[in-house]
């Protein structure tokens, strides 16, 4: 198949080169010459504008959006809407609120284009390892993308589906991230009482390559965990300072809206805030977690 990938930071580079990998052509768009120029280094084809991209690809056409959520991806998605045409497939594989997606698939399929919202998860390694997908939308037209799907996916038959209507896509992903905002915090706070009993003079390099075979809690994010203290034992490198994308926050409005308990949802969140007043390991923890599995950002301690 043949698709536009807008949006090309990080993920949607990976994605880009998967897809080419995986025999499909892609047409490369982002803000920057840059960005596009890295697209092209992977064997996509470059375009300098939104009206490039439409003009290069065959009817029906197919574009996903990569682009940050909110008003990023709101101007994205309403242009778009004026340049494509009946029959054409929107996919936003970003981390929109599911609310956001439930307005856009309707200001799309005004216009008889068909729309999906794919809630995506793999961060920086999806490109080796592939991406989890959460598809929202109409079964006919998720069918139609399969190709797409099954390319990106861990594995044809594994990693990917559709999981309901327009907008839940991105609702399973938010919750996706609300769950992990809980282990994260779990494994942040564990490792946090191990360092603190100084009188063992505990390794926790070693102690998560144990819990890494046999454990109940093995799991990626653990390996990820050991990747961390391998390269840093003690985090000292990394201020305890962690970012909310905005998932965890929605995750926990919807457990409001709907009266279901989610207690250790809502205090992971509030440690990400608390993180960013206070020096502790365990949000030393969540900020490596978060650069081994996502490549986000953290913020070093000043030499």
């Amino acid at each position: 198949m043949e698709l536009a990938m807008i949006g090309l930071g990080k993920m949607g580079l990976n994605m880009a080169t998967r897809l080419v990998r995986g025999g499909h052509r892609v047409i490369g768009y982002a803000r920057t010459a840059e960005s596009v120029k890295a697209a092209v280094e992977v064997g996509a084809e470059g375009a300098s504008s939104l009206e490039e991209v439409v003009s290069k690809l065959k009817a029906p056409r197919v574009v996903w959006v990569m682009v940050p959520a909110g008003k990023a991806t709101d101007d994205t998605i309403e242009k778009l809407s004026n340049l494509l045409n009946k029959g054409d497939v929107v996919i936003d594989g970003g981390n929109s609120n599911y609310k956001d997606t439930l307005r856009h698939a309707q200001l799309l399929e005004s216009k008889g284009i068909d729309f999906l919202d794919s809630g995506t998860s793999g961060g920086i390694w999806g490109l080796s390892e592939g991406y989890s997908l959460m598809i929202g939308g109409k079964p006919h037209v998720a069918e139609k993308m399969r190709p797409i799907f099954e390319t990106l996916a861990p594995a044809a038959d594994k990693g990917w589906g559709r999981v309901g209507p327009h907008g839940a896509g991105h609702y399973v992903k938010m919750v996706h991230n609300g769950i992990e905002y809980g282990m994260m915090q779990a494994f942040a706070e564990g490792f946090g009482i191990l360092k603190a009993k100084k009188e063992f003079e505990l390794d926790l390099s070693q102690v998560s390559k144990i819990w890494q075979y046999g454990s109940v809690v093995r799991s990626w994010l653990l390996d990820l965990a050991a990747l961390a203290l391998e390269e840093d034992s003690d985090l000292s490198e990394i201020e305890p300072w962690v970012a909310d994308s905005g998932e965890g926050r929605w995750t926990v409005f919807e457990s409001v809206d709907l009266a279901v308990p989610a207690p250790v949802i809502a205090l992971s969140l509030q440690m990400r805030f608390a993180s960013r007043d206070q020096e502790n390991f365990p949000a030393r923890m969540l900020a490596a977690l978060r650069n081994q599995f996502g490549g986000h950002a953290v913020k070093k301690v000043e030499p």
